[in-house]
């Protein structure tokens, strides 16, 4: 069982995780983009946003970091995370019965507070 010490740190991750995504909710409402979803879930995948401008509705991965010893935050979306969001998508498209949009896959990263956006990150897996 954690101990509360690892329990509260725990929440803070989490806590500061959603501040990072809260600012890139921001980003993208700055660039007249709906927020569609925070945090949509699907069993063990997560899209931490989904925004929409017009015809174009974008999954977006924000990634956060303090620094850069373990490598940029972008590098971290690896082929399997590539796969979950990816899956996500598909679920949340077909739960809610969307069709005929364009879509896009974006990374928005922090680091060291500085907001990096990579539209179109990445194709979705045939």
């Amino acid at each position: 069982m954690p101990s509360s010490d690892e329990d509260s740190r725990r929440r803070s991750h989490v806590q500061v995780g959603r501040d990072y995504e809260v600012r890139a909710a921001e980003f993208f409402k700055s660039k007249q983009y709906e927020i569609v979803e925070q945090n949509w879930r699907a069993g063990r995948r997560e899209i931490d946003l989904i925004v929409r401008k017009g015809n174009q509705l974008v999954f977006v991965e924000v990634k956060a970091s303090r620094g850069t010893s373990f490598g940029h935050p972008a590098e971290w979306i690896d082929t399997r995370k590539i796969e979950l969001l990816t899956e996500a998508a598909r679920a949340y498209l077909a739960e809610n019965g969307i069709t005929g949009v364009d879509i896009r896959f974006d990374v928005v990263t922090f680091t060291e507070g500085k907001l990096e956006h990579y539209p179109n990150a990445f194709d979705a897996p045939a």
